[in-house]
């Protein structure tokens, strides 16, 4: 789980579509999910709420 996590983080962090914001919050949600080892599917949805563009990171990278 924490690999995936890593990864999404990377893609978060170059991806070109969202703003700092939106990557910032995301960063913060990992984080928090790292810590918490929670469900992968909820992080998931918790993502894409912050920013619809996060959804074909997650496609991208096989996760979803």
């Amino acid at each position: 789980m924490q690999k995936k996590l890593e990864k999404i983080k990377e893609s978060i962090g170059s991806s070109n579509k969202l703003t700092e914001e939106q990557k910032s919050s995301s960063f913060k949600i990992i984080e928090e999910w790292l810590r918490e080892d929670k469900a992968s599917g909820i992080l998931y949805k918790k993502l894409v709420e912050i920013s619809k563009d996060i959804e074909p990171i997650l496609i991208e990278l096989g996760l979803i």
